[in-house]
């Protein structure tokens, strides 16, 4: 039972630190590549409106895959791209309803699934940041706003890894002293329990020894006052 419990909690620890580095190299390649954060070519981003309601919504997490084609891309794909919106460059996420073919060039018309009317723009290929892999996680997107944060970072990251640090700091400690104490034979434990037994005894003779000698003097005292 207690080698499987310590099983279990290092398999937690380990996933802790799993999950912590993992956020780690989010947080900071979203730092470098102009907050998108870019893992062996998957992207994970957090949805700002609800532009693509039912599709996903606002605070989702996604999955955004880099596009290694642009000609791979086409009609009913949902991608994310670089936009100007009220003055501001920003992300935004919406389906392909048709594509302008020009010669060698291309762009492609966008319109989210929540909207009436098709985006006022269409998206150059050089604005292209990834084509959503229908990977979405409810809520996902808040967590992850949060663990970006420097408070979220410390409390969900940075504390986790030291706790992990000084739990195998422990274990090294505790293996270090298991690895200094003596190993004893079986012959050596049975001189010991023998040591232990005769001790046991001999402490016992002296007892009932110091017993009888008590007695003894009690009853010649008696009987000198008979006397």
């Amino acid at each position: 039972m207690k080698k499987a419990l310590s099983i279990i909690v290092n398999i937690i620890a380990w996933v802790i630190l799993l999950f912590a580095l993992l956020v780690t190299i989010i947080v900071f390649s979203s730092s470098r590549n102009g907050d998108t954060a870019d893992v062996f070519g998957y992207i994970p981003l957090t949805v700002e409106s609800d532009s693509m309601k039912p599709t996903f919504e606002k605070g989702d997490l996604i999955i955004i895959k880099e596009v290694d084609d642009l000609y791979d891309l086409k009609e009913d794909d949902v991608i994310t791209y670089w936009t100007i919106i009220d003055g501001k460059r920003v992300k935004n996420t919406h389906r392909i309803v048709s594509i302008n073919e020009f010669e060698s060039s291309r762009s492609f018309v966008m319109k989210g699934d929540n909207n009436e009317i098709n985006d006022e723009d269409p998206v150059l290929p050089a604005d292209i940041i990834g084509r959503w892999n229908d990977t979405k996680i409810g809520g996902g997107g808040k967590v992850m706003d949060f663990l970006r944060t420097k408070k979220g970072f410390f409390i969900c990251i940075v504390i986790p890894m030291i706790l992990f640090f000084l739990f195998e700091l422990y274990k090294f400690i505790v293996t270090l002293v298991e690895v200094k104490k003596p190993v004893l034979t079986e012959a050596d434990e049975e001189a010991i329990k023998k040591r232990a037994i005769e001790e046991y005894l001999a402490e016992q003779n002296k007892k009932n020894g110091d017993e009888d000698t008590d007695s003894t003097g009690a009853d010649d005292t008696s009987d000198g006052q008979e006397k």
